[in-house]
């Protein structure tokens, strides 16, 4: 039996991947499914192939399948495409484009003035990288699409229940704090931020935990399509989607700072918006962003766990698969991921050597 401790986008997926495959499976969840303390929640996260890393635009190619495989199973619509835009110095379009033209993936690069032309709801300061495959991931209905299918495929859901101890000898007991005990051959550890908590018998690199601010902004003109936007100057970096039901009845952009989260922990976040957050996006909203109105209709905080390298961690220990964090750009890759951890927690692959715990060793 293999249990899968935390049913976030990871540890669902990893369910759904292993219960698909005929194995018992035990899902472990602290609070309810689809909760709003973790990493997970939510109706809009980003998917987009434009990395500078070759390695993770592969990645990206794979997750696709994976999505549309998940879709597929579940007979429910996950991504939608609405295509997506890199802008400024510190994004690097025209290195993006090379990256991409190596990898087969589609894109232009538009000058500002051609940008401005097709987006005139935008400000641009220089050259753009426009690729059509991006677009906009439902998170909340993933963790329930998956953790539904898990079920449906024979998968036991324990909710509210969380662990507080485990043992590993040649297999792993787990402890619950209503007291139950539950022993796997296997155990899928996809905690998140509460990772470094468990109390693992596992040396895991340094995570920094942080909670982040997500701003919605209503479109001045409703029927305007926007996409994807990631941008990098020498203030700060920035991304904008498509809001989904977050942003409220009328069409809303969610943007947000990707780099400048509030150090905390899991089990002590504030869930308190930071005003100085709030300022500098809509600020940043008002400049660049002129088809939105530049006070924001709705806020929500969420939690990144962060590797120094900004690689994830994904890798077996013993009995152990550890299958998080994910530094704050996971979210894209799920089904991949939990594709990736029932192969590890099956025996039928090898660690990727970027998601060794011990890489920085």
């Amino acid at each position: 039996m293999i249990a899968v401790v935390g049913a976030g986008l990871m540890g669902a997926a990893t369910a759904w991947q292993l219960a698909r495959r005929g194995h018992r499976v035990t899902l472990i969840e602290a609070y309810d499914i689809g909760h709003k303390r973790g990493s997970s929640h939510g109706s809009s996260r980003i998917f987009r192939h434009a990395y500078a890393d070759p390695f993770y635009v592969r990645l990206t190619g794979r997750a696709y399948e994976e999505w549309r495989a998940l879709e597929a199973d579940a007979s429910t619509p996950l991504l939608r495409t609405t295509g997506g835009l890199d802008l400024g110095e510190g994004r690097d379009p025209e290195g993006l484009a090379e990256v991409l033209a190596a990898a087969g993936v589609p894109y232009e690069l538009l000058g500002a003035e051609a940008a401005r032309e097709r987006w005139p709801y935008l400000r641009f300061t220089g050259p753009a990288l426009y690729h059509p495959g991006a677009g906009v991931l439902d998170a909340d209905a993933t963790v329930s699409a998956c953790a539904r299918r898990a079920a449906e495929h024979g998968a036991e859901v324990w909710s509210g229940v969380r662990v507080t101890g485990v043992d590993v000898r040649d297999k792993v007991l787990l402890r619950t704090a209503d007291g139950r005990e539950l022993a796997a051959d296997t155990a899928v550890i996809a905690a998140g931020a509460w990772l470094p908590g468990l109390g693992l018998p596992v040396v895991l690199p340094r995570l920094t935990v942080t909670q982040q601010q997500v701003f919605h902004f209503r479109q001045r003109e409703a029927d305007q399509r926007w996409p994807i936007l990631v941008t990098k100057d020498a203030r700060m970096q920035t991304y904008g989607l498509p809001s989904g039901r977050d942003g409220g009845p009328f069409p809303a952009m969610k943007v947000a700072e990707h780099d400048r989260g509030t150090p905390t922990k899991a089990a002590t976040r504030s869930g308190v918006v930071d005003p100085s957050s709030r300022t500098r996006v809509s600020e940043f909203v008002r400049d660049r962003l002129p088809g939105l109105d530049p006070e924001p209709v709705a806020e929500a905080t969420c939690l990144y766990t962060t590797t120094p390298d900004e690689d994830f961690v994904l890798d077996r220990h013993g009995p152990l698969v550890i299958a998080s964090p994910c530094s704050g750009h996971g979210a894209k890759f799920a089904p991949l991921i939990g594709a990736m951890a029932a192969d590890l927690a099956t025996g039928r692959a090898e660690p990727h050597p970027r998601f060794r715990l011990d890489r920085s060793a």
